[in-house]
């Protein structure tokens, strides 16, 4: 776990591994859109503006949605709802706004939006596969303890390690996963105002440091599921990227009865295959709390699971309706 890379020089600034591996995300997903739709539009500029304000969008939801999702931790502190530099970003919300967005901005310009949507949807998984390996550098999104050889240890203080030391009743865990000691809670900070919650690595005994590093109160294993979803992210991006060159090729043949092979399938896939993935994962991850609202379909599945759900039945509807457009009103409408 490395949430800060380095430190800049002459500055009190550093390099977070988070928001480095955010950018190298879009800038893969901005390289694979421009390239892929180069016979959209003459104006690569337009294409790369789009990404960016999706890109702002993305942002702004991911981060709205963890608020209200976590509404109680920024109670004390409200300021610190625009401390993203500290992590907490919901991903689906993120997407969803993203990609309202960027369906505004196609419409305002009058490009093909159901073809930019599938090039989009390429772009959004490969930025999904580098952004996620900053989710792990970070340690958040974390898994369940196990002890799977694939498993990882995250260090004392972490997102993970203050999760196994406390109970969860969002997620019906009267117990933590990880018995603490009482005197690895409370403590003063530099004000001399005083915390109940675990204390600060610094603050511990030496005895206390060989305990949490190499003895028993060190961190449980974990599956890696930042990991896990990075590689799907690839996964995803490849089997995406061979369909869309699937309607490509019927294109040009002008094969336009071959199934699933029209404007706005690859889009709508995406929704599919993210759905499905995102679904399975959740039972690995250790983090959202489980949901037993009105509107969830899975009671007792988690926030994300339930999202999912909708996620599939929406790429699928939309797979479907796509499929069911004339040709003729696919050049007016794509």
């Amino acid at each position: 776990m490395y949430p800060e890379l380095f430190k800049i020089p002459f500055t009190a600034l550093t390099v977070k591994s988070y928001g480095l591996m955010m950018v190298i995300a879009f800038l893969s997903a901005v390289f694979l859109i421009r390239r892929l739709s180069r016979d959209i539009t003459p104006d690569p500029q337009l294409i790369t503006n789009g990404a960016l304000y999706s890109l702002i969008a993305g942002v702004v939801g991911a981060r709205l949605f963890h608020v209200v999702h976590y509404f109680d931790s920024y109670r004390a502190n409200p300021l610190s709802v625009f401390a993203i530099w500290h992590g907490g970003l919901e991903l689906l919300s993120g997407v969803i706004l993203a990609v309202s967005v960027i369906f505004l901005y196609m419409l305002y310009h009058k490009l093909p939006k159901r073809r930019y949507l599938d090039i989009l949807a390429i772009g959004l998984m490969s930025g999904l596969a580098f952004g996620r390996i900053g989710c792990f550098l970070n340690g958040c999104c974390f898994g369940k303890p196990t002890n799977l050889p694939c498993a990882v240890r995250f260090p004392y203080d972490s997102y993970a390690y203050r999760s196994q030391v406390s109970a969860s009743p969002k997620r019906n865990r009267p117990q933590p996963h990880l018995e603490l000691p009482d005197d690895f809670f409370g403590y003063f900070d530099e004000k001399g105002q005083y915390y109940p919650g675990l204390k600060p690595y610094k603050d511990l005994t030496p005895q206390q440091k060989i305990s949490v590093d190499k003895g028993p109160y060190r961190c449980l294993p974990v599956h890696p599921t930042e990991l896990y979803s990075s590689a799907s992210g690839a996964v995803m991006c490849l089997l995406l990227y061979l369909f869309w060159r699937r309607f490509m090729k019927a294109k040009i043949s002008k094969n336009t009865n071959k199934l699933f092979a029209k404007p706005g399938s690859t889009f709508g896939l995406m929704f599919v295959l993210y759905g499905i993935f995102r679904f399975f994962v959740e039972f690995f991850r250790d983090d959202n709390p489980f949901e037993y609202g009105w509107w969830a379909i899975y009671k007792g599945g988690t926030i994300s699971q339930n999202l999912a759900i909708y996620m599939v039945i929406f790429g699928a509807l939309l797979m479907v309706v796509f499929q069911r457009i004339k040709p003729k009103l696919t050049t007016l409408a794509s």
